[in-house]
């Protein structure tokens, strides 16, 4: 989960980057034409979704204290 995370994380910074300086990822390397409306929130949805498989991927794990 973590690699799919941080591959998405990545995958995010270039669209918001990319859209920022007039690059579209989505047409020129995937080959889609996005609605307007999806191009714009493309990127910061990768960037959340792969914040949140980042996270849910995370080897800590929360013990309860059986003394407190």
């Amino acid at each position: 989960m973590k690699i799919v995370g941080i591959i998405l994380i990545i995958v995010g910074v270039v669209d918001v980057g990319g859209s920022w300086l007039g690059f579209d990822l989505w047409r020129s390397i995937l080959g889609f034409d996005l609605p307007w409306i999806i191009w714009y929130f493309s990127g910061w949805v990768e960037l959340g979704l792969g914040y949140f498989l980042f996270n849910l991927g995370s080897d800590t794990i929360e013990v309860e204290d059986p003394d407190n």
